[in-house]
């Protein structure tokens, strides 16, 4: 049992039940409870079936788990985000004390997480916004944690949020991240990242299947090879193994009787949203989210290849081209999540150690992969402008990848093969290569239409052209 508090937690869906049987495993006692109180009992009958249940209280309802509870309480909070957690916030503030801390470990919106915040401080009591990756697996075994909150909120359940954690040679993917809602932002980053890694596999996919007329699974053994050199990653370790799945029901390859439509829960338009709140690039991670937009229209989709005619599959692309091209699109996609990070957390005033972030992210969740080390010894470098892409080690690789990336994105775009995030991957080293570009067009049009004054190559400010003279 805790030293510090007295743990509960409510909500027992898939990934509640997960994490309650992780805590459970780890030595700490835990009082649950849930919506629809049956649930309560079948998760007993669960932990009882794996040893699990000697410090397990179940109660049913929200109401009679505070009550049984001994302070200081920090409770943890698995339900859908949006109105069921400002309910059960609702329910639970009278309940508790001074002292006691609420945990929102769902797919919170960091702006909501920062208002319930100062409700919950407000009302004496201290709150944690948890972003938890990692799937039902990683919830069950061993999560990346990623916290927000209050330095004594973190101190009060540190031991139990640390020993749940994925670890990574021994050391605890999961640390406080700043305050109020910088660990759900964090989360929302990292989902981000994981939409465009997603969508740059699928796409070297499509170019393989369509554009070569690979087999899923010889694709599939590809993705395995790749997944013993640079691209040594979670995502591209089981998009072999989904790839060389055959489906029991057809004996066709699993993905083929899979409807190509991809949904999504927000966390990645979130993060497209707020990069272009704060001014910060996010064009792969853009792509990302347009195409699973896209892929939902389908019957536009077949209108459109009916219309226009179906693409070739005479595509002269090696697999190191793809492989290097892939590399390349990750590369990016790491950096530009950190510039969202590191604008917000500039925004926010809230001091995100962007090298500790890279390491919470080295197990447990879904992006990561073996580049994560060399990300957070960047960061703890002297790093030219503060970017990541311009540290030295990944300079060197990007720039000897580079010429793969473009001859895919050619080859693709000149055969009607669809390529946003690679394409977009392209767009944006190529614009961070031209140290004069195209916006000074931009800037005059602007001051022709609405007298909005530029800046001059000077430094003089608030200039307008000969068009005003």
């Amino acid at each position: 049992m805790t030293d510090t508090a007295t743990l509960g937690l409510y909500g027992l869906g898939t990934m509640g039940s997960a994490l309650a049987l992780n805590i459970l495993d780890k030595g700490f006692d835990l009082h649950v409870s849930n919506r629809s109180a049956e649930a309560v009992p079948a998760f007993v009958s669960e932990a009882e079936a794996e040893g699990l249940a000697a410090g397990l209280h179940g109660a049913d309802s929200l109401e009679a788990m505070v009550k049984a509870m001994g302070a200081p309480r920090a409770i943890i909070m698995m339900v859908p985000s949006g109105a069921p957690v400002d309910a059960t916030i609702k329910t639970l503030i009278p309940l508790l004390e001074e002292g006691d801390t609420i945990i929102d470990a769902g797919n919170s919106d960091f702006q909501a997480t920062r208002s319930r915040t100062r409700t919950v401080e407000d009302a004496g009591l201290t709150y944690i916004g948890m972003g938890v990756s990692g799937g039902e697996d990683g919830a069950r075994h061993g999560p990346s944690i990623m916290v927000g909150g209050t330095p004594e909120a973190w101190e009060a359940t540190r031991a139990m949020i640390e020993a749940i954690s994925a670890k990574f040679e021994g050391a605890p993917c999961a640390a406080h991240l700043g305050p109020d809602g910088a660990g759900h932002f964090v989360k929302t980053v990292h989902n981000g990242i994981e939409y465009a890694d997603m969508q740059l596999i699928a796409e070297v996919y499509g170019l393989m299947r369509f554009g070569r007329n690979n087999s899923p699974a010889q694709i599939g053994e590809i993705f395995d090879r790749w997944n013993k050199g640079p691209l040594d990653s979670y995502l591209v370790e089981i998009t072999g193994k989904v790839l060389q799945a055959v489906d029991g029901e057809t004996g066709k390859p699993a993905v083929d009787v899979i409807l190509d439509s991809a949904g999504q829960k927000g966390t990645g338009r979130w993060t497209a949203i707020e990069a272009i709140k704060m001014g910060r690039s996010a064009s792969i991670i853009e792509a990302a989210v347009a195409a699973r937009a896209l892929s939902s229209e389908t019957a536009v989709r077949a209108k459109g290849e009916e219309l226009f005619g179906a693409v070739r599959c005479d595509l002269d692309l090696g697999d190191d081209d793809l492989e290097q091209a892939l590399l390349v699109g990750r590369i990016l996609a790491y950096a530009q999540g950190f510039r969202i990070l590191a604008a917000a957390s500039e925004e926010y005033d809230w001091s995100v150690d962007m090298a500790r972030t890279a390491e919470v992210w080295r197990a447990g969740c879904i992006i990561r992969s073996v580049l994560l080390d060399d990300i957070a010894d960047a960061f703890r470098s002297d790093l030219p402008e503060d970017q990541l892409m311009f540290a030295p080690g990944l300079v060197d690789r990007l720039k000897q990848a580079a010429p793969a990336l473009r001859k895919v994105v050619c080859a693709a775009a000149t055969h009607g093969h669809a390529v946003p995030a690679l394409s977009s991957s392209l767009f944006f080293l190529d614009t961070i290569r031209h140290a004069r570009g195209t916006a000074d067009v931009i800037q005059a049009q602007r001051d022709f239409f609405g007298r909005h004054g530029f800046v001059r190559m000077d430094g003089r400010e608030d200039q307008h052209g000969p068009w005003w003279d």
